[in-house]
């Protein structure tokens, strides 16, 4: 089944009605890989994927997990994907949560699945008594509406801090921070 905009009806409250957030389990392994594949893809970097089934499901579901991951689903269709972990910052003394990919696949974006998925982010990173949450973008990849995104987290309690250097922090009571970086990743 193939979803179109004609089917994605908003609220009157800017809630779409069958979107769900559901954290993945160890069956969607094959699910988060055909992600993990869709955003190397879209940042044009498919032959850096060394990940496999086996090392994700050792590295998400094993006896010491790194990470965690939530999927979007419309009206039961998985349509996004989120990968976030937990970090510490020694200056806030709290843990942190760090995105490492949100990612919609892209007949569904531009209908705030994306920001829904952050959000849920914020969530999480309040209800577990995070000190900030932390989120690397790609430079060119800011077609995003960071405007509404930031205007959700203030409504959540949270106060604007300011740019530096195209990174947007954004603090939340209790000490809690949400920060857009544009910096890059090297791996090992």
């Amino acid at each position: 089944m193939k979803l179109t905009e004609d089917k994605i009806k908003f609220t009157e409250d800017g809630v779409k009605p069958g979107l769900k957030i559901r954290a993945a389990e160890i069956k969607d392994v094959h699910l988060i890989l055909e992600f993990v594949k869709g955003i190397a893809r879209f940042e044009n970097l498919s032959h850096l994927v060394t990940a496999t089934e086996e090392t994700l499901a050792d590295a998400m579901f094993g006896n010491k997990p790194y990470a965690e991951v939530f999927f979007a689903e419309l009206d039961g269709v998985p349509v996004g994907f989120t990968v976030f972990f937990h970090n510490f910052s020694t200056f806030v003394g709290k843990p942190g949560l760090y995105i490492e990919d949100i990612f919609v696949k892209p007949e569904f974006r531009g209908k705030g699945i994306g920001k829904a998925m952050f959000l849920h982010c914020v969530k999480l990173a309040k209800e577990r008594n995070c000190g900030r949450i932390e989120w690397a973008v790609l430079e060119w990849n800011l077609q995003g509406n960071f405007t509404n995104i930031l205007e959700e987290a203030l409504q959540m309690g949270g106060r604007f801090i300011g740019w530096m250097k195209k990174n947007l922090k954004v603090h939340l009571k209790n000490e809690f921070e949400v920060k857009f970086l544009n910096r890059a990743k090297v791996g090992f």
